[in-house]
């Protein structure tokens, strides 16, 4: 660990999952309610246009890359108090929108937010640790963090039974509103004589800097490539599993389940890559993905698409759990050469694999009508892509 903090290590950890937790809970709380958005707005039952709700959200991520700019100049607060009130302001907007096409602009703003406090949250903990400790750490927010898919769509149901889906779009800016004010206990972690100039030939040298780096561009492509099939997958959940599987009560479990699957991956990847280090573990995981890829596709060629719903489920979590567990490490390694440029790396990092990631995504999601082979295609190829990517540290001492 760099320094000391005044805030104890557990609350420090629980905060930022938390403060990280707004980006899932601005999604997975609303899945359950896509079916009476699609009808308050007159779509049809079978539409893939709710999926945008997701994607635009996402896409909002863009601007990470002008926050982690004004972060490295003015210090990670200053942003992180920019960050929360676009969420909660976006989050009330898209609730009464009248119609999606605003519903849509209002998901961007409130996205741009959950890329200030996302963002924030990353770098604050790169300015206090490094390496493997990093991803231990990243590793247990994110466990915390990733009870939220748990219990979120939970959540959601329960809201419907009682209130209306504005009430449940009306859920993440609420809570992000607790958290705002939680999150005045936090110190700054970027000391004012490590700050840069807020100039563009300064900006555009540690651009530069980030950019030349081969080691981060390696592991923010990987992150890139599993976060496209991830998004896809949480855009269109609700449509696969309500309109191509005909099941939409088991939507909730299913959701739950895969959520659970996640954190527990999370969890042991912290003690992974404690123990033999982040790249080796990168590496194993990375295989793991792709055969369970190929596996998938495999069976929905020879015995149909879509395939049996056990069948594709359960290889969608132990996919998505790998995928979480790769995270913390291929963002560990990736920020771990950056130093004093860290916060525009992480901007840099966090606005391609959130906005590049999502585009395609929503392109994958668009072409799922009744189909869940474009998926299926996609985590296999995407997974050959990343071991590839990971193979140049094969020689590397872990």
């Amino acid at each position: 660990m760099i320094g000391q903090m005044k805030m104890k290590p557990a609350e420090f950890i629980f905060l930022s999952a938390c403060t990280m937790m707004l980006t899932a809970l601005g999604i997975d709380v609303m899945l359950p309610a896509f079916a009476a958005v699609r009808s308050y707005f007159g779509l049809s039952h079978d539409s893939t246009e709710t999926a945008k709700i997701i994607s635009f959200f996402f896409m909002g991520q863009i601007a990470q890359i002008v926050f982690g700019a004004l972060s490295d100049r003015f210090g990670r607060l200053s942003i992180l108090r920019i960050g929360f009130p676009l969420y909660i302001v976006g989050g009330v907007v898209a609730t009464f929108a009248p119609n999606l096409s605003i519903m849509l602009g209002a998901r961007f703003v409130a996205g741009m937010g959950a890329s200030a406090v996302f963002m924030t949250t990353i770098a604050s903990v790169r300015d206090r640790f490094v390496g493997d400790q990093m991803a231990r750490v990243m590793s247990r927010i994110l466990t915390i963090f990733l009870f939220t898919p748990v219990f979120a769509p939970f959540l959601g149901i329960g809201i419907l039974a009682i209130a209306s889906w504005k009430t449940v779009f009306l859920t993440p800016p609420l809570f992000a509103t607790l958290v705002f004010l939680w999150s005045f206990r936090l110190e700054e972690s970027l000391p004012r004589e490590q700050r840069s100039s807020l100039d563009w030939p300064t900006i555009g040298e540690a651009v530069k800097t980030v950019l030349s780096n081969r080691t981060f561009l390696r592991y923010t492509t990987v992150t890139t490539l599993l976060f496209t099939a991830l998004s896809s997958y949480v855009a269109s959940s609700e449509h696969i599993v309500g309109e191509i599987y005909l099941r939409p009560r088991l939507f909730a479990w299913i959701f739950a389940g895969i959520g659970a699957v996640m954190s527990c991956c999370a969890l042991l990847n912290s003690r992974l890559s404690i123990k033999y280090g982040a790249r080796r573990v990168i590496k194993w995981l990375l295989g793991i993905y792709t055969g369970a890829a190929a596996l998938l596709l495999v069976f929905t060629l020879l015995f149909g698409d879509p395939p049996s719903i056990a069948v594709f489920f359960v290889a969608i979590a132990v996919m998505l759990g790998i995928n979480l567990a790769v995270e913390p490490n291929s963002s560990a390694l990736a920020l771990e050469p950056m130093g004093s440029v860290a916060g525009i790396a992480s901007s840099i990092y966090g606005t391609v694999f959130f906005f590049i990631g999502s585009a395609l995504g929503a392109v994958i999601s668009h072409l799922m009508t009744d189909t869940v082979l474009p998926l299926v295609w996609s985590f296999f190829v995407f997974g050959v892509m990343s071991v590839i990517l990971v193979l140049p540290d094969s020689r590397r001492k872990n």
